[in-house]
């Protein structure tokens, strides 16, 4: 497909009188509707809206392309229009503009991105953009973009062979522990700078809902370099060979244009698959980095399982009688017991998946059964004194759990190690014979010997939490609460939730509500301030300042990472103290919480909801007023 193919006649209009941006997106939105692609006009021009909303698509020289990718698109097109006379199109823009290029595209795939590296090649040339605005009919605009597509590319479809004049052609993967958020703020910043950059990207996304856009083998193949962007592991064995640049999602979302440039200029090791994960070639992997990424491969694997098996478990609670049989609350009642029972199976795997995909994260396929195992064996609390004096067994709990995890990783690395000399025809034993017997011997005498050690630090730390005053309480709230708006997603609101999580599995249910209703504050402390003190925003942060509500109230912290991320010295402050305040009046209040996620919908569960709803609100006014006294307000 050509470009010049996405234009028509009919969406082409020169001359079009139009004051402000909403009059001249809803003349777009008209003429894109004349394809007859289109089964849901306002359900497209929120689209378009919402886009905007994210960040500018104003790409200078008074050129503007708006776009939009939703499923109310059937097939690709674009519309143009030529304004009378220039119109501020945002507040924030240093020029006018009146030239509009508005692209539609379907949801599959990253067309979007194909059509504006194809578009933006082509007005790039000044004197194309010249003529287009000299032209005095719809017939010659379109006549000036087909030859110099045809100039510039021949009959080359830009959806075949999207390759850029300079050869460059960028893939990435994006992908972070709970996979919503950063996945894809990481995906739309690398696929823009790729844009701006004049070189064709397409972004692969592991998301919560699995891998989407999946790199082809072909493409692979044919691509200058790989971005990897993430903070949990991702398929590795295909780029073998390749130049690959390994970062944090964080860079991603960040670094995008810097992370491009690595590739192209040469920069990006080789990659070579050694069976074992990912890692540069010819770079290191520092410790404290490889831990975080091998406990954040288990974590995101274990959430499902916590989150639904832990909600269950709350409605039961809740469904229950506690009169009928105060010693079996949360079963008592037909509909309670089948919440417990189910909620308590998927609750029951939390350990052993968590240790199983920490194995996994370092020794790839062959870890997963060693890891699942020494899971297992941290739930059941076996030891040696238990198998042979009939000792009680006593749980290692999460610890336990966590350290089978490492530990069954590098046994089965270990076991790699030592087999390599293995005749060649050994090779087909080892990883269906040699690894899972071996690794499974050795898990399991390892679990023996520390689930007793394990177990009692385990208990002391319960006994500890539950013999904490109010006052430990309270300060332990307020620690983790604030940890929650670090850094909204990364390293340490992931270990105040795993801490939460961990205390949540030993019965310690207050430590869980500080936790979340610290989570829950940033993306309410921007939209706060953004209601009420407009001010002190830009027009394009008041209009995304609404969503933060819905994030906020969902417990996704990520939703304020774009305000911290160009004002962190005020906004991070600001909601750290918030989410402090609110994690602190949870504990005073002593809410509960056996939910380890969901938001308001879970609230429901929550011991002594309205309080809980006190301090969410207190510690969400206080971060926006905070926030509000440290910012100036915005140049009109």
């Amino acid at each position: 497909m050509r470009l010049i193919e996405l234009f028509s006649r009919e969406a082409t209009e020169l001359n079009v009188k139009a004051k402000v941006k909403e009059e001249i997106i809803d003349k777009l939105v008209d003429l894109q509707a004349t394809h007859g692609n289109i089964t849901d006009k306002a359900a497209y021009m929120q689209a378009i809206f919402d886009r905007e909303a994210e960040f500018s698509t104003c790409v200078g020289n008074g050129i503007v392309v708006p776009h939009a990718r939703t499923g109310v698109v059937t097939a690709p097109s674009l519309a143009v229009a030529r304004l009378a006379e220039p119109i501020q199109y945002n507040e924030e823009d240093d020029e006018k503009s009146d030239l509009f290029f508005m692209i539609a595209a379907p949801m599959n795939g990253s067309l979007h991105v194909d059509v504006l590296a194809r578009l933006m090649t082509l007005l790039a040339e000044d004197t194309l953009v010249d003529k287009l605005r000299a032209a005095k009919t719809e017939e010659e605009f379109l006549g000036l973009l087909d030859k110099a597509e045809q100039e510039n590319f021949g009959s080359e479809s830009f959806t075949e062979e999207p390759v850029a004049k300079g050869g460059f052609r960028i893939l990435a993967v994006t992908a972070c522990p709970t996979g919503i958020a950063h996945t894809y703020m990481a995906a739309e910043n690398l696929a823009k700078a790729g844009t701006a950059l004049g070189v064709p990207i397409k972004v692969e996304t592991n998301g919560s809902g699995g891998a989407k856009n999946v790199l082809t083998a072909e493409e692979i193949a044919n691509c200058d370099g790989i971005v990897i962007a993430a903070d949990k592991n991702v398929e590795m064995a295909r780029f073998d060979g390749k130049p690959v640049v390994i970062t944090r999602v964080a860079d991603g979302i960040h670094k995008p244009e810097e992370l491009i440039r690595r590739v192209l200029d040469g920069q990006a090791p080789v990659y070579r698959d050694t069976g074992g994960g990912a890692k540069e070639a010819g770079a290191s992997q520092s410790a404290g980095s490889a831990f975080y990424k091998h406990l954040m491969n288990g974590v995101s694997h274990m959430l499902p399982f916590v989150v639904g098996g832990g909600i269950m478990i709350a409605l039961a609670f809740l469904l229950d009688d506690y009169s009928i049989n105060p010693a079996g609350f949360g079963s008592n009642t037909p509909l309670a017991a089948f919440f417990n029972t189910v909620g308590g199976a998927a609750f029951g795997f939390m350990l052993p998946v968590l240790a199983g995909f920490i194995a996994m994260s370092i020794a790839d396929r062959p870890g997963l059964a060693v890891g699942f195992t020494g899971g297992a064996l941290a739930v059941s609390g076996v030891s040696f004194a238990s198998i042979w004096n009939g000792a009680p067994p006593v749980s290692g709990g999460f610890l336990a759990a966590l350290l089978a995890g490492f530990a069954a990783g590098y046994i089965v690395k270990f076991l790699k190690k030592i087999t390599e000399k293995f005749p060649r025809s050994l090779d087909g034993i080892r990883p269906i014979l040699i690894y899972p017997l071996g690794g499974i011997l050795i898990i399991g005498v390892v679990m023996c010997a520390i689930n007793p050690l394990m177990g009692a630090i385990n208990t002391g730390l319960s006994n500890m939490l539950n013999a904490m005053g109010s006052t430990s309480k309270v300060l332990l709230g307020l620690v983790l609460g604030g940890m929650m708006s670090i850094d909204m997603g990364g390293p340490v609101n992931k270990a105040a939730y795993v801490f939460g999580t961990a205390a949540l599995s030993n019965g310690n249910y207050d430590i869980m509500a500080a936790v979340m209703v610290g989570g829950m504050v940033p993306p309410l402390v921007i939209a706060l301030s953004t209601t009420f003190f407009p001010k002190k925003w830009t027009k394009e942060e008041r209009n995304n300042g609404f969503v933060n509500y819905i994030m906020g109230l969902c417990f996704i912290s990520e939703g304020a990472i774009p305000y911290a991320a160009a004002d962190p010295g005020r906004v991070l402050p600001s909601c750290i103290i918030g989410s402090a305040i609110a994690g602190a009046l949870s504990m005073i209040f002593g809410c509960t919480l056996m939910a380890p996620h969901g938001g308001i919908f879970v609230f429901p569960t929550v011991g002594k909801p309205l309080m809980y709803i006190v301090a969410l609100l207190v510690g969400s006014v206080v971060g926006a007023l905070v926030l509000t006294a440290l910012k100036k307000n915005k140049e009109k």
